[in-house]
Formats: structure tokens, sequence, C-alpha cells
């Protein structure tokens, strides 16, 4: 069985579509047999739901590389 820290991280790359078919497997079997890592799972799949409903917009890269020249720079 995996450690439950090495859980987490497959479950935030899960959260993304990252993770392998086999990383997923094992996750899986994880949670069955961790109720912490559930709670995690559960906690993490809303979290990310709540994000793509609040449908957060990023600064493009051109924004920050001007935002970036505006700076004053330090001599």
């Amino acid at each position: 069985m995996i450690s439950c820290e090495k859980a987490a991280c497959i479950c935030n790359k899960a959260q993304y579509k990252e993770a392998s078919f086999w990383e997923t497997i094992t996750l899986r079997f994880h949670i069955l047999m961790c109720k912490a890592c559930t709670k995690h799972s559960k906690q993490n799949k809303k979290l990310t739901t709540l994000c793509n409903k609040a449908n957060l917009v990023a600064l493009s890269e051109e924004d920050k590389r001007k935002m970036k020249e505006s700076l004053p720079t330090k001599n």
C-alpha cells in the first residue's frame, strides 16, 4: 500500500487528469483502506468544483510581462 503522502500527491494529479492509470488504481485501493485520505479526496474534489464554478481567470503572459516591465528596477 502507498503512503498517505503519496496518495495525496496522486490525488492532486488525478484532479487535473495528470495521474497515470496505475497511479489512479493504487489511489483507489488506498482510499478504500484510509478514512483520512478518503476525506482529503472528497474535499479536494469539492474545492476543484468550486474553483471551476467561479470561472477564475488569470492574466495572460503578455499582461504579466507588461506588469513586470512597469515595476521600478533595483540598483
